[in-house]
């Protein structure tokens, strides 16, 4: 075996780098890597490929520059509750609100961007809440709760999506969603139009929410859509710019808030959109699939 490795060193310093090498590389960089589970096997031949590489990216500096831009595979980012304000008052009055902060993001204007958008809403809302409380007269009770958080729905090698809740409650209770989703390899904050080549997506998306609400009602009674003439509050078609976000089985969400296309009883309500039917107006597959 000795002499077998020592013969295997010698042919291995006798190798000249071929010219050509810097591009087979790169090209070996930009293709998609199969999953495979991992064999930790080791042989002769597999010391010799990986001393081989090694030499390869110490004489090229191209090849190194291509290894150094390859993006960190299962990179999560983190999410904490950065500040907080949970307060319970006199007059049947409480807050809770968590204030989510981000990082990880190589995009370090992007993360500021978005960190500075959470500490500002919820330092609004909770001035809202303060300002409800002053306007009282001595002795009433104000019966509201104020309860805002967050959830990270999405975090794999491409998208990270975050949902932050406000439910408000005086009397009724009534909840708002915001949805902040990142292209985590372009580092870009992500709209539901940069998604689509064209406008016709208003369309199609509602076309499709239309039928999955026919669906819903006619599977369960207990569900409601607003999709009479008679109703005030008739869904035709979403906003340009609805909520969504990208699940983590890389499906496209579209989402509503409480009383936008339903009684309030229905909460927050969301449809899950088939690839298949908005798949030849997509910009690309890279994140809807």
């Amino acid at each position: 075996m000795d002499k077998k490795l020592e013969k295997l060193k010698r042919n291995y310093m006798d190798i000249s780098i071929p010219n050509e090498l810097d591009d087979v590389v790169n090209r070996a960089l930009q293709a998609q890597p199969k999953k495979k589970k991992a064999v930790y096997k080791w042989s002769i031949g597999t010391v010799v490929a990986a001393i081989l590489l090694t030499a390869t990216v110490n004489l090229s500096p191209s090849a190194a520059n291509a290894m150094s831009n390859i993006p960190l595979i299962g990179k999560f980012i983190d999410v904490i509750t950065f500040q907080e304000w949970n307060e319970e008052k006199d007059n049947h009055a409480s807050v809770d609100i968590k204030v989510p902060k981000i990082s990880g993001l190589d995009n370090s204007g992007l993360e500021t961007k978005l960190n500075e958008k959470y500490i500002d809403e919820s330092k609004q809302l909770y001035q809202e809440f303060t300002n409800t409380l002053a306007k009282l007269k001595e002795g009433e009770n104000a019966n509201m709760a104020v309860n805002s958080g967050y959830e990270v729905l999405t975090d794999n090698d491409t998208i990270f999506s975050i949902r932050r809740y406000t439910v408000i409650t005086q009397a009724s209770s009534s909840t708002e969603m915001q949805f902040d989703t990142v292209d985590k390899k372009n580092q870009v904050l992500l709209t539901l139009k940069s998604l689509f080549k064209n406008e016709s997506y208003i369309d199609v998306l509602s076309e499709n929410i239309k039928t999955q609400m026919v669906e819903q009602m006619k599977a369960d009674p207990n569900k409601i859509y607003w999709m009479n003439d008679d109703e005030p509050e008739r869904f035709e078609k979403i906003d340009k710019d609805q909520n969504f976000y990208i699940n983590d089985q890389n499906k496209l969400v579209i989402a509503f808030d409480q009383f936008e296309v339903a009684p309030g009883y229905m909460g927050s309500v969301e449809f899950i959109i088939p690839t298949d039917i908005i798949s030849d107006i997509l910009v690309g597959k890279g994140y809807i699939r």
